[in-house]
């Protein structure tokens, strides 16, 4: 298993305990097929960071996004990998930086859902950092067209982008940005 619940009760230890909450997403059928394609192994996570620089957030932007969308890096352990060194692995591959984590903001419980009744279960797991190097020169060009900072304020807009999109992945991502606005 990727990240187990003693995983999970690590990080707790080590950056607090997180709020937890649960999502119900709507997403058709060819969008399902593709998050199930993104299920190797059995994987059923990612770990969102939202990495402070200054006032600024960095985030990126995949190659389908429209103009304008960006979202803060997330991306999965890989199987048995260790925490920190997957943390580090994927931050360097989506921004190019190194960070240091500071808080474990939020653990969701999400069921991506057909119309027909079938879910696949996800969970986020969602943490504060802080920059501490790096030159956004980000190695994963497969998955990510950009990398910038952006300010708190552009999160709504981002938010607006996700929701006008048929894609339940971003409706989702929308309501993740805003119950992490919440919590800080």
């Amino acid at each position: 298993m990727y990240v187990t619940e003693d995983m999970i009760a690590w990080m707790a230890e080590q950056y607090g305990r997180p709020e937890r909450h649960p999502f119900a997403v709507p997403v058709p059928d060819q969008e399902y097929d593709f998050i199930r394609s993104t299920q190797k192994n059995g994987r059923n996570h990612d770990i969102t960071l939202y990495i402070l620089r200054g006032d600024q957030v960095i985030v990126n932007a995949k190659h389908f996004y429209p103009p304008g969308l960006y979202r803060a890096p997330s991306g999965g352990l890989n199987l048995g990998e260790d925490f920190h060194l997957g943390v580090d692995r994927e931050t360097m591959e989506e921004t190019g930086c190194r960070i240091e984590l500071t808080r474990f903001l939020l653990r969701t419980d999400v069921r991506f859902r057909k119309e027909d009744g079938d879910a696949i279960r996800w969970r986020s797991l969602v943490f504060l950092a802080r920059y501490v190097s790096g030159d956004f020169k980000f190695t994963d060009h497969r998955e990510i067209r950009e990398v910038r900072l952006a300010d708190w304020g552009e999160f709504q807009t981002f938010g607006r982008i996700m929701r006008q999109s048929d894609k339940g992945g971003l409706h989702y991502r929308a309501a993740l940005h805003d119950a992490v606005a919440e919590l800080l």
